[in-house]
């Protein structure tokens, strides 16, 4: 039994109601105001886009539809999605299943439409490896007067190779 001013007469029943229906109220306001991507699905987006996008796509921002006023409905954004030109067609085929998976991370309908932009997705590797010298006279010589005393024909060729690289990485003592 409760009594006049308790819970149960201040809030109506309604049984069990989706917590995207009750926050919904709350969160359009911000949300429509919200613009540009969110660290978060960036970070995700390997797993949202699946192996076979990932590599080739990144999400570029979320443009979210202008707010007329505060009574307006909630409207979903558009993914802009960068794309390489090879999975662009991928991209396209799997357009409503990356709606799907996008809205899933959110946990509410916050996309409607991808739009895919063809632009270069992965960066330009830049080779990060060390200019090798040329072996000096003398050093294959010891190289090969270090090794010759081993046995096992397989080891030899590969502490023979080791020890070419080692020295070709080197800096040359000044003599």
């Amino acid at each position: 039994m409760s009594d006049a001013g308790g819970p149960s007469s201040r809030f109506p029943r309604r049984g069990v109601q989706p917590i995207a229906d009750i926050v919904g109220g709350v969160m359009d306001p911000i949300l429509r105001r919200k613009a540009g991507m969110t660290m978060g699905l960036i970070s995700a987006w390997s797993e949202i886009a699946g192996a076979r996008l990932h590599d080739s796509t990144r999400p570029e921002r979320l443009i979210w539809p202008a707010q007329r006023s505060d009574t307006d409905p909630f409207e979903p954004a558009t993914l802009i999605v960068a794309c390489e030109a090879a999975a662009a067609l991928r991209l396209q085929h799997q357009t409503s299943e990356l709606i799907g998976r996008v809205n899933a991370f959110f946990g509410f309908a916050a996309v409607d439409r991808i739009k895919i932009v063809q632009k270069s997705v992965t960066p330009e590797r830049i080779d990060r490896r060390p200019a090798l010298r040329n072996l000096v006279a003398g050093e294959p010589e010891r190289i090969e007067e270090m090794v010759s005393r081993i046995e096992d024909p397989k080891l030899r060729n590969a502490l023979r190779a080791f020890a070419e690289a080692s020295l070709r990485r080197s800096k040359r003592d000044a003599e």
